[in-house]
């Protein structure tokens, strides 16, 4: 069993900066692929970024790409999330995720790949 507690959403104007923070206690985060997923109001879950076991290999929704940086520490059992240039369609519940997987170089853009779920982070960006 893994727990996931996510941190450092806020409030951000356009073109502004956040760090997310993934926190994992129960076991060791360096069994689990991770993905950060989110989740806008009256919109369905999608997945924003992705990163193997081995934090070698990462992969991105093309929304976000080249303003999101997915990675992790797992000495530290955390996964972060940077996110630069942030846009008012980027407001949403941000949610980390953790999939068992014998692979260290996996990853998954598929919610139901994954087994554990952190409760969430609101961001919201003003324009």
């Amino acid at each position: 069993q893994v727990q996931l507690v996510e941190s450092g959403g806020g409030l951000v104007q356009a073109g502004g900066s956040l760090r997310l923070s993934c926190a994992a206690s129960g076991r060791t985060l360096s069994s689990y692929a991770m993905g950060w997923f989110r989740q806008a109001p009256g919109k369905e879950r999608e997945s924003v970024a992705a990163i193997s076991r081995s934090g070698g290999v990462t992969s991105y929704a093309d929304s976000v790409k080249g303003r999101f940086t997915i990675a992790r520490d797992n000495a530290k059992n955390t996964v972060y999330l940077q996110m630069n240039s942030l846009k008012p369609e980027d407001t949403a519940v941000y949610y980390c995720a953790a999939r068992a997987t014998y692979s260290s170089g996996s990853y998954s853009h598929a919610s139901g790949d994954y087994n554990y779920w952190g409760q969430g982070t609101q961001v919201t960006v003003s324009s």
